[in-house]
């Protein structure tokens, strides 16, 4: 048997290659968007990739099972579990196979059984992996999804607080306990590998470690330790992160079909300044993707920055609308990087990427802003009165913030910009300093000009100046 692991960072998403060495023959369970990485490692193993396992309709990025069936004339294997609403649709044209809790797909000596394992959502499976090969009869481990991951489950949540299902929450979460008292029927000895990793908004608590066991999670992980129905869900509900609101879109797409990625077309270079300046006074969204200090230092009136780093995707899902076209202000060298990250959830209208560097050597009227200590802050806070915006999420603003500060948690920023005074200075804070710097570029390219950056964040202001709330 064959298994190979696949981590994207900017997601926190894993996926695996499994194949029969006997059989020469393989099979992608919860493949990204980007499918080159799967045909690389098949072609240097000498295998051919011949289906695709799904586990759920994904939520945070966008699948590349329609892509492996399209583009390999492979088998696409999703669930045909949940209600009418969570079925998969348009896989008329592919060939596939929909699956039921306890059914089996054979792969040379590999046998994979469905469990039906609802709670992250209606039609969530999970897949156990038999090696006949290694003339076992039982199974080797179990490919959980977002239903279970090490230290953590998958949220219910997503379903309304996303993709606005009034009332998926609490049953959700029902179905999730139910399925955790299947799940902890498994023998101990069973590996679990989950779909995500730390840093994912798929859950509240996952941790770093790629795999575990059953065994493991059934002592260490917080929700198996609940034998109260009610309980578990007041716990399970209590304290999820913000659910991003690009996820919405994601479960249409994964839901319906996304476009296939080798048909899209790569945007173009744009050298014209004309052309650019044009394209600023028109107001398009224009994205900078240079670290904060650059952008900090001078950028082009108008654009936004969301930092090229291990954050780029969640912030981009949050802050770009998928229904206008996006530039791209770039080095050229991250250009394709940049492209497959976007692309991943789903942001597709990519009109075309310019050359920062070159560009603003030749632009007017270029903006920066100030970064300032907590000490000039402190001072600023007594005398002047400005405006304090913390960008945080709920969690972190529970646990405490500066006195007088206004909470908006940076993805919804932009849907409140009426509630912010345009005269008065603007002090926004995180708790280290990079999402509060994404949210001055957001203010800045919305007219709001008398806006700092508090260094550090809130970590930096408990140890220099703390002002307990």
């Amino acid at each position: 048997m064959l298994l190979k692991y696949f981590y994207d960072e900017q997601l926190a998403q894993a996926s695996y290659l499994v194949g029969c060495q006997v059989k020469g023959e393989a099979l992608v369970i919860d493949p990204a968007r980007n499918i080159e990485p799967y045909l690389s490692a098949a072609e240097k193993e000498g295998m051919k990739i011949v289906g695709a396992l799904e586990t759920h309709i994904h939520a945070d990025y966008v699948s590349g099972g329609r892509e492996i069936a399209n583009r390999l004339e492979a088998e696409l294997y999703v669930s045909d579990e949940g209600n009418d609403d969570w079925k998969y649709k348009n896989v008329e044209h592919l060939s596939h196979t929909l699956l039921k809790d306890g059914d089996t797909i054979t792969l040379g000596n590999l046998t994979f059984e469905v469990m039906h394992t609802p709670g992250h959502t209606p039609e969530s499976i999970s897949f156990l992996l038999t090696d006949g090969g290694a003339n076992a009869d039982e199974p080797i481990g179990i490919f959980t999804g977002d239903f279970v991951f090490v230290g953590d489950v998958g949220r219910p949540d997503l379903l309304e607080k996303a993709a606005g299902e009034a009332g998926t929450s609490v049953s959700g979460a029902k179905s999730m306990f139910h399925s955790l008292q299947r799940f902890k029927q498994l023998p101990d000895f069973l590996q679990v590998w989950p779909a995500h990793g730390a840093g994912s908004a798929c859950g509240k608590s996952l941790g770093a470690v790629p795999s575990s066991t059953v065994g493991y999670e059934k002592r260490f992980n917080w929700a198996m330790q609940y034998d109260n129905e009610s309980a578990f869900i007041d716990a399970l509900l209590a304290g999820q992160p913000e659910a991003p609101t690009y996820f919405a879109i994601m479960k249409h797409i994964n839901k319906v079909g996304p476009n296939m990625i080798h048909k899209l077309e790569d945007p173009p270079k744009i050298t014209d300044v004309k052309q650019i300046k044009e394209l600023l006074n028109s107001g398009t969204q224009i994205l900078d993707t240079r670290d904060a200090q650059a952008f900090s230092k001078q950028h082009i009136q108008g654009t936004i920055n969301i930092p090229y780093n291990q954050s780029f995707t969640n912030w981009a899902g949050w802050m770009i609308n998928y229904d206008q076209p996006l530039y791209l202000l770039a080095d050229p060298k991250q250009v394709n990087e940049i492209v497959t990250s976007l692309r991943s959830i789903g942001i597709d209208q990519i009109a075309g990427f310019i050359d920062v560097n070159k560009t603003i050597k030749h632009m007017d009227n270029l903006e920066s802003y100030n970064n300032i200590t907590p000490d000039e802050a402190k001072q600023l806070i007594t005398a002047n009165d400005p405006v304090v915006i913390d960008v945080r999420n709920q969690s972190e603003w529970e646990q405490g913030h500066i006195e007088g500060a206004d909470h908006m948690m940076l993805g919804t920023l932009k849907d409140r910009l009426q509630e912010i005074p345009k005269d008065r200075t603007i002090i926004v804070a995180c708790q280290s300093g990079g999402r509060s710097a994404i949210g001055v570029s957001l203010l800045q390219a919305n007219g709001f000009k008398k806006v700092l950056n508090l260094a550090g964040g809130y970590s930096r202001w408990l140890t220099e100046v703390f002002i307990p709330q």
